[in-house]
């Protein structure tokens, strides 16, 4: 048996200084901590931001030994459906104890606190996988493939969870999905369109003219999974502790939740363009292909995918939305974030890479 890699200390992924345009005064909401949170150490609140992501914005509150993330959404024009923070408590709350996940604490939806509703949760200590792996990280081929196995696994698990006991029965409307979700998406690429980046026709009328029906099997899904939104164990970085951002789950087909994973899979082969925009490490020796996944998918799961290709070709044309909204913010000077000027690039790369698989389908 292959050992697993050596325990991470100390962990790397780490906050920093709060950037000027997110930033707030953290006294103000101390009093509602200590009121909702009965076991809160005592000392002064210390206030930190992390810097990945690019929706929601990810705060760690430090209060003497004890440390909380807070999240609240981004300022300027954005989706409600994304940044629905009680939506996001709210499935924290039914899922904990079911599935690996933070324990939510306390949700304000007073905006004049900090200039937006927000919740609290406990943090969950681990490794979180960036696009490449951490200095003193490493896996064996055997050990990256073992790690996919457990990402496939865990989202299965989501994908199988009775819902409708855990009370999020009225989270989504599964009749109609991929029809909605189709329109939606291609509604909001027209929205958030900016004359430096692809129209997408084609890609749009593609989608539209070859939707799948809705699977008969709905369940709940996350919307965005994917490395970086998975907590790893710090004794063996290959089992999952947590998953991470819920700001879209709903109740759905699980096989678009699938294409939206398949659409952040680099893979070793694809083609330096794709390369370029790669957000996880997941091009290393032993990662499996975006096919195997897939097939992995329909073996485990026993769902039938007749059209893998309409699924990531979705998740791409998906992703490039999301990146086409936070780059209109950008453009429109909402955000200030320099990261941001890039996703204009990042739209093209992933309209290209949607536009060939269309031609080879």
């Amino acid at each position: 048996m292959t050992a697993a890699p050596a325990a991470l200390d100390p962990p790397l992924d780490q906050p920093g200084a709060v950037r000027d345009e997110n930033a707030f005064d953290p006294q103000l909401i101390l009093p509602l901590l200590r009121e909702r949170i009965p076991d809160l150490p005592g000392g002064p609140l210390v206030l930190r931001q992390f810097q990945g992501g690019a929706s929601n914005l990810t705060f760690q509150l430090d209060v003497g030994p004890r440390s909380l993330i807070l999240r609240r959404p981004p300022s300027g024009t954005k989706p409600r459906s994304g940044h629905d923070m009680h939506r996001e408590y709210r499935v924290l709350s039914a899922l904990h104890g079911h599935f690996p996940c933070p324990r939510p604490l306390l949700y304000c939806e007073d905006a004049a606190l900090i200039g937006a509703p927000f919740y609290v949760m406990e943090k969950i200590p681990g490794l979180i996988l960036r696009r490449d792996l951490p200095p003193g990280v490493s896996y064996t081929p055997e050990q990256a493939r073992r790690l996919c196995d457990n990402l496939l696994d865990t989202l299965i698990r989501l994908h199988t969870l009775d819902y409708q006991a855990l009370g999020l029965g009225d989270l989504g409307k599964p009749e109609g999905y991929v029809q909605r979700q189709t329109d939606g998406w291609c509604e909001r690429f027209e929205r958030a369109w900016t004359d430096d980046v692809p129209r997408c026709e084609a890609i749009m009328a593609w989608l539209k003219a070859h939707r799948p029906p809705d699977s008969p099997r709905p369940g709940l899904i996350h919307n965005d999974y994917r490395f970086d939104n998975v907590v790893l164990s710090p004794a063996d970085r290959l089992s999952i502790v947590g998953v991470l951002d819920w700001e879209m789950c709903t109740v759905g087909d699980p096989l678009l939740d699938l294409g939206s994973t398949l659409a952040y899979w680099v893979q070793a082969d694809d083609p330096s363009p794709l390369q370029a925009v790669r957000m996880q490490p997941s091009h290393l020796p032993g990662m499996p292909t975006r096919a195997e996944i897939a097939r992995a998918y329909a073996e485990k799961t026993g769902r039938a995918i007749s059209n893998a290709d309409w699924y990531y070709v979705f998740g791409l044309f998906r992703l490039a939305v999301i990146a086409q909204q936070i780059y209109y913010r950008y453009k429109l000077g909402q955000t200030r974030n320099p990261r941001f000027q890039a996703f204009g690039m990042f739209v093209a790369v992933l309209a290209q890479a949607a536009q060939k698989i269309i031609e080879k389908s």
